[in-house]
């Protein structure tokens, strides 16, 4: 069984923004696991994200969108929400940090490029703060 600590990053879709987050944790660090889940998933990920994702060499495309469930919950160290916590009261505070990064979804591929940068900066941030 793996005993790593688990990073739950947490959007409503779960088709880009905690998808990208995922993949990027996953890349950077062997120290921890990232997991990735939403409130209303979508049917797939977003096509943008797996080619914005590609091009940093992260393959997100065999991702399947996942339900935030009580069990990622539990099993979760920290929860990391892309700025819509209002919609996570599950999720406990003590252990929740939200870094409130706008939903590309709909947007052009500069966007999703933005936001994937901007999620790895706070990831990398992150793993500095935990000694990941």
């Amino acid at each position: 069984m793996d005993s790593r600590p688990i990073y739950l990053f947490v959007c409503v879709e779960n088709a880009c923004r905690s998808q990208m987050a995922e993949g990027i944790f996953n890349t950077l660090t062997d120290k921890a696991v990232a997991r990735s889940a939403g409130t209303e998933i979508a049917k797939e990920i977003n096509p943008v994200a797996i080619e914005v994702m590609k091009e940093r060499g992260i393959d997100i495309s065999q991702q399947k969108p996942k339900v935030l469930d009580k069990k990622m919950i539990v099993n979760a160290t920290k929860f990391i929400t892309m700025g819509c916590t209002k919609n996570y009261p599950l999720t406990p505070k003590e252990k929740t940090i939200d870094w409130n990064i706008p939903d590309p979804k709909a947007k052009n591929k500069q966007y999703f490029v933005t936001v994937r940068d901007l999620i790895e900066r706070h990831i990398v941030e992150l793993l500095k703060q935990d000694k990941l």
